[in-house]
Protein backbone atom coordinates (compact mmCIF):
# COMPACT_ATOMS: atom_id res chain seq x y z
CA UNK A 1 0.00 0.00 0.00
CA UNK A 2 1.56 3.36 -1.08
CA UNK A 3 1.62 6.31 1.28
CA UNK A 4 0.15 9.59 0.12
CA UNK A 5 2.24 12.79 0.10
CA UNK A 6 0.14 14.08 3.01
CA UNK A 7 1.21 11.13 5.17
CA UNK A 8 4.96 11.90 5.01
CA UNK A 9 6.45 11.83 8.47
CA UNK A 10 8.05 15.03 9.74
CA UNK A 11 10.06 14.52 12.91
CA UNK A 12 10.91 17.52 15.10
CA UNK A 13 14.45 18.90 14.96
CA UNK A 14 16.87 17.90 17.69
CA UNK A 15 18.15 20.60 20.03
CA UNK A 16 21.83 19.66 19.77
CA UNK A 17 22.53 20.49 16.09
CA UNK A 18 22.90 24.24 15.66
CA UNK A 19 25.35 26.98 14.87
CA UNK A 20 25.48 30.70 15.61
CA UNK A 21 26.52 33.45 13.20
CA UNK A 22 27.27 36.91 14.59
CA UNK A 23 28.00 39.84 12.24
CA UNK A 24 31.73 40.48 12.28
CA UNK A 25 32.66 37.82 14.87
CA UNK A 26 34.35 34.63 13.77
CA UNK A 27 34.67 32.74 17.09
CA UNK A 28 31.03 31.82 17.41
CA UNK A 29 30.90 28.15 18.39
CA UNK A 30 28.54 27.73 21.34
CA UNK A 31 27.52 24.77 23.47
CA UNK A 32 24.18 26.27 24.47
CA UNK A 33 21.82 28.98 23.20
CA UNK A 34 18.73 30.15 25.06
CA UNK A 35 16.48 32.22 22.79
CA UNK A 36 14.31 34.61 24.77
CA UNK A 37 10.59 34.82 24.32
CA UNK A 38 8.73 37.28 22.10
CA UNK A 39 5.77 38.89 23.84
CA UNK A 40 3.04 41.25 22.72
CA UNK A 41 1.75 43.17 25.70
CA UNK A 42 -2.03 43.31 26.05
CA UNK A 43 -3.87 46.56 26.68
CA UNK A 44 -7.31 46.44 28.31
CA UNK A 45 -9.49 49.17 26.83
CA UNK A 46 -13.10 50.19 27.20
CA UNK A 47 -14.98 53.33 26.23
CA UNK A 48 -17.78 54.52 28.48
CA UNK A 49 -20.57 53.76 26.02
CA UNK A 50 -19.51 50.16 25.35
CA UNK A 51 -20.80 46.96 26.98
CA UNK A 52 -19.47 46.20 30.48
CA UNK A 53 -16.37 44.30 29.37
CA UNK A 54 -12.97 45.34 28.10
CA UNK A 55 -11.53 44.89 24.65
CA UNK A 56 -8.04 43.47 24.26
CA UNK A 57 -5.68 45.55 22.12
CA UNK A 58 -2.10 44.73 21.15
CA UNK A 59 0.51 46.82 22.93
CA UNK A 60 4.28 47.00 22.78
CA UNK A 61 6.38 44.14 21.47
CA UNK A 62 9.05 42.86 23.86
CA UNK A 63 11.87 40.48 23.04
CA UNK A 64 13.66 38.45 25.68
CA UNK A 65 17.36 38.09 26.34
CA UNK A 66 19.33 35.64 24.19
CA UNK A 67 21.97 33.78 26.21
CA UNK A 68 25.01 32.31 24.47
CA UNK A 69 27.20 29.84 26.39
CA UNK A 70 30.50 28.31 25.32
CA UNK A 71 33.75 26.93 26.60
CA UNK A 72 36.29 29.70 27.09
CA UNK A 73 39.09 29.85 24.54
CA UNK A 74 41.96 32.26 23.79
CA UNK A 75 39.64 34.30 21.55
CA UNK A 76 38.89 37.80 22.89
CA UNK A 77 36.14 38.60 20.35
CA UNK A 78 33.18 38.23 22.73
CA UNK A 79 34.95 40.11 25.55
CA UNK A 80 35.90 42.91 23.16
CA UNK A 81 32.32 43.13 21.90
CA UNK A 82 31.14 43.57 25.49
CA UNK A 83 33.91 46.13 26.16
CA UNK A 84 32.66 48.15 23.19
CA UNK A 85 29.28 48.45 24.94
CA UNK A 86 30.93 49.28 28.27
CA UNK A 87 32.80 52.10 26.51
CA UNK A 88 29.44 53.56 25.46
CA UNK A 89 29.57 52.60 21.78
CA UNK A 90 26.24 50.75 21.61
CA UNK A 91 25.40 52.31 18.24
CA UNK A 92 28.29 50.45 16.57
CA UNK A 93 28.04 47.38 18.83
CA UNK A 94 24.62 46.33 17.52
CA UNK A 95 24.85 43.18 15.43
CA UNK A 96 22.47 40.73 13.86
CA UNK A 97 22.78 37.21 15.24
CA UNK A 98 21.45 34.15 13.44
CA UNK A 99 20.89 30.81 15.15
CA UNK A 100 20.59 28.02 12.58
CA UNK A 101 19.00 24.71 13.53
CA UNK A 102 20.23 21.74 11.48
CA UNK A 103 18.81 18.30 10.97
CA UNK A 104 20.78 15.18 11.83
CA UNK A 105 22.58 15.20 8.46
CA UNK A 106 23.80 18.78 9.04
CA UNK A 107 21.40 20.44 6.58
CA UNK A 108 20.23 23.93 7.61
CA UNK A 109 16.54 24.24 8.43
CA UNK A 110 15.03 26.65 10.95
CA UNK A 111 16.65 30.04 11.47
CA UNK A 112 16.17 32.48 14.29
CA UNK A 113 17.27 36.02 13.46
CA UNK A 114 18.02 38.27 16.43
CA UNK A 115 18.03 41.91 15.31
CA UNK A 116 20.26 44.72 16.62
CA UNK A 117 21.70 42.61 19.46
CA UNK A 118 24.37 43.82 21.86
CA UNK A 119 25.90 42.19 24.94
CA UNK A 120 24.43 43.51 28.18
CA UNK A 121 26.22 40.95 30.36
CA UNK A 122 29.41 38.91 30.13
CA UNK A 123 30.13 36.26 32.76
CA UNK A 124 32.85 33.71 33.38
CA UNK A 125 32.06 30.43 35.12
CA UNK A 126 33.47 29.12 38.37
CA UNK A 127 37.19 28.54 38.71
CA UNK A 128 37.73 25.50 40.92
CA UNK A 129 41.15 24.07 41.74
CA UNK A 130 39.55 20.65 42.41
CA UNK A 131 37.29 20.63 39.36
CA UNK A 132 37.75 19.11 35.95
CA UNK A 133 34.98 20.83 33.99
CA UNK A 134 35.37 23.15 31.01
CA UNK A 135 35.61 26.86 31.91
CA UNK A 136 32.45 28.51 30.58
CA UNK A 137 31.81 32.04 29.38
CA UNK A 138 28.29 33.41 28.96
CA UNK A 139 27.02 36.38 27.00
CA UNK A 140 23.52 37.84 27.47
CA UNK A 141 22.30 39.71 24.42
CA UNK A 142 19.52 42.29 24.49
CA UNK A 143 17.90 42.88 21.14
CA UNK A 144 15.22 44.64 19.14
CA UNK A 145 13.57 41.64 17.60
CA UNK A 146 13.57 37.86 17.35
CA UNK A 147 11.99 36.16 14.39
CA UNK A 148 11.91 32.66 13.02
CA UNK A 149 12.50 32.51 9.29
CA UNK A 150 12.60 29.52 6.93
Amino acid sequence: MAKSAAAVRSDPYRNFRFRVEIDGILAAGFSEVQIGESVTEVIDYREGNEPAHVRKLPGLQKFGIVTLTRGMTASMELVNWHRQVQAGDTANARRNVVVIVMDESGTDHARFVIHAAWPAKYAVGLLDGKGNEVLIETLDLVNEGIERVP
